[in-house]
């Protein structure tokens, strides 16, 4: 009969009481703490993914429906946009504000505008207005949208890693003061015997 692995033994002896007198329950549950986060985590885990991921998909939907009475107009960078247009292949890409001319509604008006790095002085731009006339950064494309929910479920899933390893840490640390606080009382009970047989 074969004999069971290292690894498996190791498991079996946290998961359960052994022999060893000196075991305590505090023990025991540490045994069970790592365990118990990793199934938290697997159980949790989705639920949270998929509710900041919903909660993203309907950010995105009402910000596409306050997008659809924006209308583009034509402007003129005022100032270059430092940095390059494209980098990486267009995936290191970033927008900057900066001060453009536009007409709208027959008025010329001057104003700070998102515009895209690289781009040069006396450039033309494409700039979003809101009804009252405001400028708007760049209406969300598909891409973005889906990429801004996928960021959501991975940042919830983040933080919950985080909040439970801080719950495992102070459980932990729960423990081992416990721990020391019953080996403190064994000696207080122990230790004047031994001193009497000195």
């Amino acid at each position: 009969m074969a004999t069971p692995t290292t690894s498996w033994t190791q498991l079996t002896r946290r998961l359960r009481r052994d022999d060893n007198p000196l075991l305590r329950r505090s023990d025991l549950v540490e045994g069970w703490l790592l365990h118990a986060v990793i199934a938290a985590f697997l159980i949790i885990g989705p639920l949270v993914a998929v509710a900041a991921g919903l909660r993203m998909h309907a950010d995105n939907a009402a910000a596409q429906r306050a997008q659809m009475s924006w209308h583009p107009v034509n402007g003129v960078v005022l100032r270059a946009v430092p940095g390059p247009e494209m980098s990486d292949n267009g995936t290191n890409t970033w927008v900057t504000w900066t001060p453009a001319r536009w007409t709208a509604a027959g008025q010329t008006r001057t104003g700070e505008v998102p515009a895209t790095a690289g781009t040069w002085e006396g450039s033309t731009i494409r700039i979003w207005l809101d009804r009252a006339g405001n400028v708007q950064m760049r209406p969300l494309t598909a891409a973005q949208a889906s990429d801004r929910v996928v960021n959501a479920a991975l940042t919830a899933l983040a933080g919950l890693a985080v909040l439970l390893a801080i719950m495992a840490l102070l459980a932990r640390r729960m423990l081992d003061r416990r721990r020391l606080a019953g080996w403190e009382a064994d000696w207080q009970a122990v230790g004047p015997q031994w001193s009497h047989h000195g």
